[in-house]
Formats: C-alpha cells, sequence, structure tokens
C-alpha cells in the first residue's frame, strides 16, 4: 500500500553534482531497508496536486552554498496554493547545505507551509547538515561516530520515526493554555474564548496567565547545572515556572499558545517560558504531546510567529505538530478580532480540528 511506503520529495539543486553528493550519500544510508517512493521531478505536483495527501512524506532539500534550490520554490508554489494537498500527510525534513547558514531559514519556511496545506510534523522533524557538520559534535561524541556519521544516523532515525509514530487521540484529554495578555483588551483572547466555547467537553482546560508571576527568563546555566534541577522537575530559578508551570506541562496532552504580535516577534513572557522549559526537557521528551496556536497581529507577520513556534517547540522541544496548527488572524484594535468577515467559521473550523486531534471518536461521535 502507498501508505505503507515512505515518499520522498526531493528537489534538485540545478547546479555542480558536487553539490547534491552529500545528501544523495545521506539518503542512501537513512531510506537502507525502507520502502520507498523518491520524486524528484516536481512538476508532478501541478500535475495531480492531491495525490501525496495522507503519505508519509521526507522532504529532502540540498541548499548548495547560497541556499537556493529552485525545484524547492516549487514545492513551496504548492503549498502554498491554498488547498490542503497534505491533508492527514505525517512528514519530516533533510535539509542540506554548503554553506553554515540557511538551513533552518528553509526548515522553519518549509514547515509553516506544509502545516498550512494540512501536513503534520513529528517531534523534532529536522535533520540538517551544515557545510562544517560542526553542528553534530555532540551527536557524534555520543553515538561514537564522526560528525557525518553522526548526521547519517540522524537522517535514518528521523526516516523510521515518520513511518512508525503515529498520533493516538483520547477518550479525554488535557489542554494547557497559556497567555500573557490582557482580559479586557486583548484580541487573542477573545478568540480563544469563543474557541474554548466550541471545544468537546471531554478536553478539559488548565489556563495560566504569564503575567500573575515574575516569570525570569532563561540565564543559560553550565549544562550540568540545568540537568542537574531538571532530575528534580526544579529549574534554579525556582518560582511560577516550577511551582505551576512545570506540572501542568507535565499534565497535558496538548499545549495551545496565545501570542499576539509583539515587534514580528512573541512576547517576553512567552519567550520566556519557552527557555525556561529547557530544563524540564532535559528529563521529558514532548513527543507525545501537541502544539497549537492562536497569533493575532496588528498589521502582518502572523506566519513569522508561527515559525517560531515551530522551530522553538516542535523542532527543538519535540512536541507533535497537527496539521493545521495554529489559527492567524489580522487585528488591531481592542474587539476588531470578532468583528471579522468569516471568523465565527473559522472559529469553529479551528476548534473541531483541535477536538479532532485531542479526542477520540466514538459511535456516539
Amino acid at each position: 500500500m502507498e501508505s505503507d511506503r515512505l515518499l520522498v520529495l526531493y528537489p534538485q539543486k540545478r547546479g555542480p553534482e558536487k553539490e547534491r553528493s552529500r545528501m544523495d550519500e545521506v539518503l542512501r544510508a537513512a531510506l537502507d531497508g525502507i520502502d520507498t517512493e523518491i520524486v524528484e521531478d516536481m512538476e508532478i505536483l501541478e500535475q495531480d496536486p492531491f495525490k501525496y495527501r495522507g503519505r508519509r512524506l521526507l522532504f529532502a532539500v540540498p541548499l548548495g552554498r547560497n541556499g537556493i534550490n529552485r525545484g524547492y520554490y516549487e514545492v513551496l508554489a504548492w503549498l502554498r496554493g491554498g488547498d490542503q494537498v497534505l491533508a492527514g500527510a505525517t512528514a519530516g525534513m533533510i535539509i542540506d547545505a554548503e554553506s553554515e547558514f540557511y538551513t533552518k531559514a528553509t526548515a522553519r519556511e518549509l514547515a509553516v507551509a506544509a502545516n498550512r496545506a494540512g501536513c503534520a510534523f513529528v517531534g523534532r522533524p529536522l535533520v540538517e547538515g551544515t557545510a562544517s557538520l560542526d553542528n553534530y559534535l555532540i551527536q557524534a561524541a555520543n553515538m561514537n561516530t564522526d560528525r557525518f556519521g553522526a548526521y547519517k544516523k540522524s537522517a535514518a532515525i528521523l526516516a523510521h520515526q515518520i513511518l512508525e509514530e503515529t498520533w493516538q487521540p483520547k477518550e479525554e484529554s488535557h489542554l494547557l493554555v497559556l497567555h500573557a495578555s490582557n482580559h479586557r483588551t486583548s484580541n487573542t483572547l477573545a478568540i480563544w474564548q469563543k474557541v474554548k466555547e466550541c471545544l468537546d467537553e471531554r478536553i478539559r482546560i488548565q489556563e495560566i496567565n504569564l503575567r500573575n508571576g515574575t516569570l525570569v527568563d532563561c540565564s543559560g546555566c553550565p549544562y550540568q547545572m540545568c540537568l542537574h534541577f531538571g532530575e528534580q522537575g526544579k529549574c534554579f530559578y525556582g518560582g511560577a515556572m516550577v511551582e505551576n508551570i512545570y506540572p501542568a506541562v507535565k499534565w497535558a496532552d496538548a499545549i495551545l499558545l496565545l501570542c499576539p504580535n509583539y515587534n514580528d516577534a512573541l512576547s517576553a513572557n512567552m519567550t520566556a517560558f519557552i527557555n525556561r522549559l529547557t530544563a524540564l526537557f532535559r528529563t521529558t521528551r514532548f513527543y507525545d504531546k501537541a502544539l497549537f496556536g492562536i497569533i493575532v497581529s496588528g498589521y502582518s507577520g502572523s506566519d513569522l510567529l508561527a515559525g517560531q513556534l515551530v522551530t522553538a517547540l516542535n523542532m527543538n522541544k519535540t512536541f507533535y505538530l497537527p496539521g493545521n496548527f495554529c489559527m492567524m488572524e489580522t487585528a488591531n484594535n481592542a474587539g476588531a478580532a470578532m468583528k471579522l468577515p468569516g471568523i465565527e467559521d473559522r472559529i469553529k473550523e479551528f476548534s473541531e480540528k483541535m477536538t479532532h486531534i485531542l479526542i477520540k471518536e466514538t459511535q456516539n461521535s
């Protein structure tokens, strides 16, 4: 069956053969023993745009020295066409470059576009290779190999992860909602209140306002110190993060972050939460927890914040990323969000998607 085969979308780098040779070798190692369908001609995406719905998918993108792959932009155009061309698909990605730059930026851009087209991503879905492969120094030591060996092993682990991991809804699910907004003026909170009203009653909700306590940002403790406190479920700086938020994250099956756009970036409190989560992450992985977001921008840039959530919590902290994980709206003045054309329909659609991800369907559903 096609659903049992790993689909590899491999837009070719148009340039010297050597710019692809390393990616070719990584793929040979990663796909050894796996039933695979490799697609190199991106024209098929235009001919049959819905062909790959529901597939297990690996994006393989060689960027060369300048970070440009024309075939990749054909993939991006396909994903951004406005249709759910990857509905039901689950993916990961390998991004390779002949410089020290562009791999993470390309991965973030690709993940947001694919996710908006319906694609889910496994926790930690990115394997990247910079020119020096210095990003594999630690993994190489842990795997008892050299940097290139660690690169190939990481790619193989990801390929199997994409094929084997399956998100499991539950009969009752726990949702942690985090925000740092003012109830009286926040468009983001106004949307959340309406989403909340539409969620299945079997979703138990805990809300935490990050403004209610002093949330000190991470100061970058030495690894061993961070690990020591993390093993105790604590952080050196203590406070609300340890007393309230760590236990809530452990309790949750999913987290929903409410993110107004501040200067095209997450708020300071939300950034501090993500940074301070590192101590807990030292001993607790989050592959079995889903990530959702509601983002409201005054003018533009919601996709930038979506990318920040993806890189920080899906690519780094291992949260599962469901398809269409976030709702993004543009509203400036207080109260403007709930007056947007079609807002009620989009709220209903988003809440139904959350319920579908979190709650197991029953015969009476």
